[in-house]
């Protein structure tokens, strides 16, 4: 759950410290490129550990937001829409992963030693 919120508030802080311009755009492209395949993966280890499919279902919708809201973006949308999409979004994921580390914690699986 940490690091959902951290790794990309990190990469958005330090995106203003560089010294060169990036479009804005860009840099959430670059988030979603790396979210999408990290929570791909650990939602689908995590159904197959603990096979409870609410929490895949559940970070898939939380992905489809994210996605929805790149490619809606700022001129259909508007900036307070994507913005609002990507933050629903975001913890929809945050709570499958927390959803998912709750119920290894119930469970006392092995799967995150």
């Amino acid at each position: 759950v940490i690091h959902c919120f951290f790794a990309p508030s990190l990469i958005v802080l330090s995106y203003s410290f560089l010294s060169f311009s990036v479009d804005s755009e860009l840099v959430h492209y670059l988030i979603l490129l790396f979210a999408l395949p990290i929570s791909i993966l650990a939602l689908t280890l995590g159904y197959k550990n603990h096979k409870t499919v609410s929490f895949f279902v559940t970070g898939v919708i939380g992905l489809s937001i994210l996605i929805l809201a790149v490619l809606l973006g700022e001129a259909i949308i508007g900036d307070f829409g994507e913005k609002g999409l990507t933050l629903v979004g975001s913890i929809i994921v945050a709570y499958a992963h927390y959803s998912n580390f709750r119920t290894c914690q119930n469970l006392d699986c092995t799967c995150h030693d």
